[in-house]
């Protein structure tokens, strides 16, 4: 308790709990964006349930990670070597998540660009509860990694990481319906955010082959392809609405009760009896 209460009187202590804080949600986003786009294929009474599984998981994940914080700081060990490159578990495990993120999103894309194959396949191969659940399990697990060794580079605290990590799994929880009717809402922004789960995977692979990309980069290029996203679903609305609005005569074109400039409105006469 003592330990808690010097670490609460110490500035730097919240400054570094802000800073992970929103870290945490900022690399919450891609594990949100995939959970979204996954458990949008389970039938509608299970999407929600399917969704709070999934979080709720990462949060398990991620504090039991955070509990074992000295094991998985060895992870960053080479424990293999390929042709002189050294290799460590963490290496290999975003290599992994990697390309299982280039294969999903590759499959998604191809059932959304060819929806005719998805039909043809067999009722049994269409995605199950189970299946979802382990899905995003995995990913949990690639995302919970590379978020824990970043957190370990920025602070020796654990109970200020734990807190950073339900806060941020607290705001993931609150926006995972909203962002996955969004997404069900609008096709476009399901391949927009497909493209962002491929480029997520490159990076993953890279990070893995110890090619460091930083992660501004990453996300500054998906908040300029969401920006361009948002302004062609506004040309569209508008659009829209301008067909669906009455057109109405334009003057001087025999519209009933349209003048010209300067022209006098018209005299009625009185009906004779």
């Amino acid at each position: 308790m003592d330990h808690l209460l010097q670490l609460a009187a110490d500035p730097t202590v919240w400054a570094a709990l802000a800073t992970l804080i929103v870290m945490e949600v900022v690399l919450g986003i891609d594990n949100l964006i995939f959970i979204s786009i996954l458990t949008n294929k389970l039938p509608p009474e299970h999407q929600q349930k399917a969704r709070r599984i999934g979080i709720g998981l990462a949060l398990i994940l991620r504090l039991g990670l955070l509990g074992t914080v000295a094991f998985i700081v060895h992870l960053t060990e080479p424990v293999i070597a390929v042709f002189g490159k050294g290799f460590s578990w963490r290496d290999m495990i975003l290599i992994g998540g990697g390309l299982f993120l280039l294969w999903k999103a590759t499959k998604e894309i191809h059932e959304s660009v060819d929806p005719h194959d998805a039909d043809a396949e067999k009722p049994g191969a269409s995605l199950g509860f189970a299946a979802a659940i382990g899905q995003i399990l995995l990913l949990d697990l690639v995302f919970s990694i590379d978020s824990i060794i970043t957190a370990v580079g920025m602070t020796d605290h654990v109970p200020v990481m734990m807190i950073a990590v339900i806060v941020a799994v607290v705001v993931m929880l609150i926006a995972a319906d909203p962002l996955s009717r969004f997404i069900a809402a609008n096709p476009t922004v399901v391949m927009l955010a497909l493209g962002f789960l491929i480029m997520i995977g490159m990076t993953l692979i890279a990070e893995g082959f110890g090619a460091h990309v930083p992660k501004g980069y990453i996300y500054t290029a998906m908040a300029f392809s969401a920006g361009v996203e948002g302004l062609n679903m506004l040309a569209r609305r508008r659009k829209r609405a301008k067909r669906g609005a009455p057109v109405s005569a334009a003057p001087g074109k025999g519209a009933p009760g349209s003048t010209r400039p300067g022209q006098a409105l018209p005299v009625q006469r009185r009906a004779k009896v």
